[in-house]
């Protein structure tokens, strides 16, 4: 523990030259300093050089407790784990858990190498039926998750994170078994959406799946959305990185508003609807 926090402030001293590493934490104007770390790190160009704004987003809400949800450069998510009693409050406090996270991001430890593979592979087949056999074939889990690593060596575990969220959403959607079925291998798959990031176009492919989900069964978009929801406030008052709970959220409550929306008009066909998911990914 003393070698991480020597090692944290070593990092403070390298990114906020000018700040005293030891009162880092207990600055009441961390929001400027999470700020500053990242504008530090573009200057740098070392992670996501096409992305460089820290963005605040507060829920709605009559009066305490409040929520506030900071998204840093790359889409990695976090949100104010304490019952926060006004909404600046909120703020600082989601910013203090971004800014902890992405001091960590910088440690030597959290980064992709060969010794992470490995033991990340080992911890993977110990939570499963595989075998270290398995790594070396992309067409059983173990083996593609192996070559996900592989392929994003020397990367932080933030920026792995964001492809990561990309796999997590595609398989609670159904779409990486729909691609199974297409004969498409994993190692095809995951060589393609490397390529792309998770924006407004890929939600709306995904919400239209959502839709088809819905008209086949009833309600399976409420009760997903409940449990998003659920996902999403454990998962931040516990500290923990929010970007799937949260895009879920939206894609669900996105998916639900077009169909409210559509309720009055004419709406495409089953088939158009099927055709558009089916298609929209390649």
């Amino acid at each position: 523990m003393d070698r991480t926090l020597e090692s944290l402030r070593h990092i403070i001293a390298q990114v906020l030259p000018h700040r005293d590493p030891a009162l880092v934490f207990k600055d009441l104007n961390v929001v400027s300093m999470l700020q500053e770390f990242w504008e530090s790190k573009q200057q740098q160009r070392a992670v996501f050089p096409s992305e460089g704004v820290v963005v605040y987003e507060s829920l709605p809400s009559p009066g305490p407790p409040f929520v506030s949800y900071v998204t840093l450069p790359g889409g990695s998510c976090f949100g104010n784990f304490q019952c926060c009693l006004s909404r600046a409050e909120a703020r600082r406090d989601a910013a203090k858990v971004a800014l902890i996270n992405s001091l960590f991001n910088e440690l030597p430890s959290r980064r992709i190498t060969k010794e992470f593979i490995m033991e990340s592979v080992q911890e993977a087949v110990a939570s499963t039926s595989g075998t270290l056999d398995d790594a070396d074939d992309p067409s059983t889990s173990i083996g593609a998750y192996h070559y996900m690593l592989e392929s994003n060596m020397g990367k932080t575990m933030l920026e792995f994170q964001e492809l990561m969220t990309v796999f997590q959403l595609l398989h609670w959607n159904g779409s990486l078994k729909a691609l199974r079925e297409t004969k498409c291998s994993r190692q095809e798959v995951i060589s393609y959406y490397s390529q792309y990031s998770l924006d407004e176009k890929m939600r709306s492919h995904m919400a239209l799946d959502w839709i088809m989900k819905e008209r086949e069964s009833p309600g399976i978009l409420s009760q997903e959305l409940r449990m998003a929801l659920r996902e999403l406030e454990e998962a931040r008052k516990a500290g923990q990185e929010l970007r799937f709970y949260k895009e879920k959220k939206e894609i669900l409550s996105l998916a639900l508003t077009q169909i409210y929306n559509d309720s009055d008009t004419s709406s495409p066909s089953d088939d158009q609807l099927s055709l558009t998911a089916l298609c929209g990914y390649h």
